[in-house]
């Protein structure tokens, strides 16, 4: 082992010293980083550093030998399953060297829980390139939900996305087969929204404004097709990320979300149709990190390609993504 140098990368601005090597050596504990300081073994630029320093694009750091724990040697990263690579590569919809955007099938979990065994955020060592760092997830959609998933291919890009989604920067626009028909047919649904227990079995409930739990929920939506009054495609866009929104949100309007395991009751589940959610995640509008814009579209996903052929709704082609 020997002494190496490393350059701060445009990625890694701001960073804190103890972040970047907890990114790059896992392994090393914040009691020996904070030794490797206080001795002088670790600078940058050739300056002696503490662990709170935050680094620059360009700037070089000395990295003293440092073993690999035991664990971490015999361990190691864990190769995926080539089934799973696979499967996690055929859903990538849009690629470059910032961003990865995946169409999620429904029922395929965002990210691990009880009695949950296979889930993107497992799969997402299939999209690594050579030595880069593993894709990161930005935001998550339901398990039921089928439709777009940002992914960020450094921890960098997933800081500026996600500054992007608290901002309201990101336009989402999903689609849903409702049952019934909303009156009026286009608006703004302004319902708070209370969580029930934690979890997974955990429910999202309307809720008064004067509530001490209440959190303010807006979405906007319009029907752009219906079959008379019994069914209506809708497109639905939150103005704000409540868990379960705009489930619960079509609820409010009286025409729950076909297929809706947990909100709608009996009302969901006609006779006639597949019994799974039919909502999806169909577009996303977003700042490139590299600037300009990104638009990108999901095709639906079976079940809903029948359901629209059953009612004579009529989706077209699926744009093509575009960067402008």
């Amino acid at each position: 082992m020997s002494v190496t140098m490393r350059t701060v990368s445009e990625d890694e601005a701001d960073i804190r010293l103890d972040r970047y090597f907890r990114r790059h050596y896992p392994h090393l504990t914040q009691g020996a980083l904070q030794k490797l300081c206080r001795t002088g073994q670790i600078r940058v630029d050739g300056k002696r550093v503490e662990a709170k320093t935050r680094l620059e694009p360009g700037q070089s750091v000395r990295v003293p030998p440092i073993p690999a724990s035991e664990k971490h040697a015999k361990d190691g990263p864990r190769p995926l399953d080539e089934r799973l690579a696979r499967e996690i590569r055929k859903m990538v919809v849009y690629s470059d060297d910032k961003v990865i955007v995946l169409n999620k099938p429904s029922g395929l979990a965002t990210q691990g829980g009880p009695g949950i065994t296979q889930h993107i955020d497992m799969m997402l060592d299939g999209l690594r390139e050579g030595d880069d760092p593993r894709p990161r997830l930005v935001h998550r959609i339901d398990k039921d939900t089928s439709g777009l998933l940002l992914l960020a291919r450094t921890p960098g890009v997933a800081a500026k996305l996600a500054a992007a989604f608290r901002g309201r920067d990101v336009k989402k626009t999903y689609w849903a087969v409702v049952v019934g028909r909303p009156d009026p047919l286009s608006g703004e649904i302004d319902q708070p929204l209370a969580r029930l227990g934690g979890g997974p079995g955990a429910i999202t409930i309307a809720a008064e404004r004067s509530d001490e739990d209440a959190q303010s929920a807006r979405s906007d939506y319009e029907v752009l097709d219906s079959a008379g009054k019994k069914f209506s495609w809708l497109a639905l866009s939150p103005l704000t990320g409540r868990t379960h929104q705009l489930r619960v949100h079509c609820e409010v309007l009286g025409t729950p979300i076909l297929g809706d395991p947990k909100y709608g009751g009996e009302k969901a589940h006609p006779d006639g149709f597949e019994d799974r959610l039919h909502l999806h995640a169909r577009s996303l509008v977003l700042p490139h990190p590299s600037g300009g814009t990104l638009e990108v579209s999901a095709e639906l996903p079976p079940h809903m390609r029948e359901t629209f052929r059953s009612l004579g709704f009529i989706a077209g082609s699926t744009p093509a993504p575009r960067r402008r």
